[in-house]
């Protein structure tokens, strides 16, 4: 039996950053992936909805200027779409392919491969013994440490049928063969916001999303989420608020353009009925944990079969799972940084828990929303005392001169002298490349001061985010007291309970 320093089951992002990370450490490492390299990170993920998005946004600002001028919208074809589409996806497969061929040609003082790249369903079968089940016969392997980095899936339930035809998931949407002309999506998070957006910037689809609280983005401060609804309803997407989805059926009779009828009930009881041709659940996604065996490796369940853990780690310490994998924190930036974190903690150089603090986020929307840290619902949840200062993108010189003025910074400081920077929300155009120096500024603790004294380059968008430092430091250009419409600058405490 072939012995390994690591074995890392999952080829998406997590997992192949967990390799390059045990490369760096001198480790012999074999990779296993049952499906295609790369994983959700590349063909029904990231990489695959952010091409479409970049494609519908064009297509949309395209489309703005005809209106304006009185000429007829571009309706692109679907197949260019689509080719776009594989194109992006072979380019990110081949870098990796490549990368990881050239890679496997290298050998350690013994003469053997540093890298091994093995396709097949990899699952344990004992605490340090995994099986490589493969087609042309069964492979066992020894190794000291294992990393399941084997991602996620769509969640389903059996009251939503899926057919995958008419009723589809994240995944198997990227499998249309053209454009629905109506589609209703259920579940009014990032994902199925963001395809709100794709399908309705493409200007091809009717699209309705269902939302079951009062406003879309739950998670997010009252206004970001309302201008992101406004302009989606702006582009004709019709919102279900405060909606139970009663029932949702697949019509074979019906005309092939209205395949799928849903109903919905409201808190004052009223009941509505829909058809649509089809339909997106974009419910959550559950993680791929559950065909592996991990029972036989020792690795202890809780009462719903996930694996218990600690930060990454199992109750088995050489084992680890990472990405998509842990059930939470689904992000592709999230997978990488736990794979490689995780490595180093196998390898004895760390013993801390992955931090996520100053976690980036960015929200592929119509304007384009990006975060950092804590926004104000959160501070008031923990009871955090908080200044903030608020921006919109009229006051902004490159905003206008894009004629893209649309969305706002806000910054969060800590209600204090020192006032360090503890949050931030961009939302418009470029919202995603303003917040990174940020991000930097919560981790160091840095006074908002430091910002509010940068030097930035004009014309451009982050001076929002230095004119937001100005305003807490009470040295603004422009003047929350006189443009109250355009400028906010507040504070908030928890209210003192009286004795």
């Amino acid at each position: 039996m072939e012995r390994y320093d690591l074995a890392i089951i999952g080829g998406g992002p997590a997992g192949h950053a967990a390799a390059m990370r045990a490369l760096d450490l001198g480790m012999r490492v074999i990779l296993v992936e049952r499906d295609r390299i790369g994983g959700t990170g590349i063909y029904n993920g990231a990489l695959a909805s952010k091409t479409l998005w970049e494609m519908a946004m064009r297509v949309s600002a395209t489309n703005e200027l005809m209106r304006k001028r009185g000429r007829e919208p571009l309706k692109l074809e679907w197949e260019e779409v689509n080719k776009a589409l594989q194109e992006a996806m072979f380019e990110r497969k081949y870098l990796y392919s490549c990368h990881m061929q050239l890679l496997a040609e290298q050998r350690d003082e013994h003469g053997r491969p540093r890298f091994s790249y093995e396709r097949g369903e990899a699952v344990t079968i004992a605490p340090h013994v995994v099986e490589i089940r493969r087609p042309i016969g069964d492979r066992h392997i020894e190794a000291a440490h294992i990393i399941v980095a084997t991602g996620s899936r769509p969640r389903t339930t059996a009251e939503l049928p899926c057919d995958g035809v008419n009723v589809l998931t994240s995944d198997q949407i990227f499998d249309l063969e053209a454009p629905p002309e109506s589609i209703v999506i259920v579940g009014a998070g990032v994902i199925g916001c963001e395809f709100a957006t794709i399908f309705s910037n493409l200007g091809r689809t009717r699209v309705h999303i269902i939302d079951r609280a009062d406003r879309i983005l739950p998670f997010e401060d009252a206004d970001v989420s309302e201008l992101v609804a406004r302009e989606m309803e702006r582009r004709g997407v019709i919102i279900h608020r405060n909606a139970k989805l009663e029932r949702l059926t697949v019509q074979p009779e019906a005309a092939a353009t209205s395949r799928v009828t849903y109903e919905l009930s409201y808190p004052d009881g009223r009941r509505e009925s829909f058809t649509v041709e089809k339909a997106l659940l974009s419910i959550g996604r559950v993680a791929n944990t559950d065909r592996l065996g991990l029972e036989l490796a020792g690795v202890a369940m809780d009462d719903r079969r996930q694996p218990l853990l600690t930060g990454t780690a199992t109750s088995q310490p050489h084992i680890h799972i990472v990405g998509d994998a842990t059930g939470t924190n689904m992000l592709v930036n999230l997978g990488e940084l736990e794979g490689r974190h995780a490595v180093e903690m196998l390898a004895g150089l760390r013993t801390d828990q992955p931090s996520y603090a100053n976690m980036s986020t960015i929200m592929f929307l119509d304007p384009e929303v990006a975060g950092v840290g804590l926004n104000e619902q959160e501070c008031r949840a923990r009871g955090i005392p908080y200044r903030m200062a608020r921006i919109d993108y009229s006051c902004l010189a490159r905003a206008i001169a894009m004629r893209r003025t649309r969305g706002f910074f806000k910054v969060l400081v800590t209600d204090d002298e020192e006032m360090r920077v503890i949050g931030m929300r961009a939302v418009g155009e470029h919202a995603s490349s303003a917040i990174q120096a940020v991000a930097l500024m919560i981790r160091q603790g840095t006074p908002v001061r430091e910002l509010a004294e940068l030097l930035h380059p004009h014309p451009s968008i982050t001076e929002g985010v230095q004119e937001c430092a100005r305003m807490l430091t009470g040295t603004s250009i422009f003047k929350p007291e006189v443009l109250g419409d355009k400028l906010r600058c507040t504070r908030w405490a928890p209210a003192v309970k009286a004795a």
